[in-house]
């Protein structure tokens, strides 16, 4: 019987050396928080946003231009854009707060008179960008700048 409580004792000192470390460890979310966060930020991206103004890095924000239609359509995994007379569309996913574009648009190529606005919205579309939504609004902000949308 001593030597099973002894064998016990060893067993629950092993165990807790590790945490007894002098190198500090941040918690580590288990998988499945990571997706139901991310989840949860696809879910808030669904349906349709109009974009409202786009803020290039370094540049003053740019409202949205009149009598222009610019629009964002998310479904899972896929989504399409209306940049006034072209259409872009493609596939993102979703990492925590973190929405990837891309990486590569298929968009029309017709001339419009907004191509200056066209294409730094699109430009700042692609790749990796924050997102943030708070009552019917929704910003993705990246080293690009930043586009404002709304519903």
């Amino acid at each position: 019987m001593h030597q099973l409580l002894s064998r016990s004792a060893c067993i629950v000192v092993l165990a807790l050396i590790p945490a007894c470390s002098n190198s500090p460890s941040a918690p580590t979310p288990s998988p499945a928080a990571v997706s139901s966060a991310s989840e949860y930020v696809a879910a808030q991206l669904d349906g349709t946003w109009t974009v409202t103004s786009i803020q290039p890095a370094g540049q003053s924000p740019q409202q949205r231009p009149a009598n222009a239609t610019y629009s964002i359509t998310f479904s899972p995994g896929r989504f399409s854009t209306r940049t006034d007379c072209n259409v872009c569309s493609g596939g993102f996913s979703v990492a925590g707060d973190t929405l990837t574009a891309g990486p590569n648009l298929a968009c029309t190529r017709a001339l419009c008179a907004t191509a200056s606005f066209e294409n730094a919205y699109t430009s700042m579309l692609s790749g990796d960008s924050i997102v943030a939504t708070s009552n019917n609004t929704l910003t993705l902000s990246s080293s690009r700048g930043a586009i404002q949308f709304a519903r």
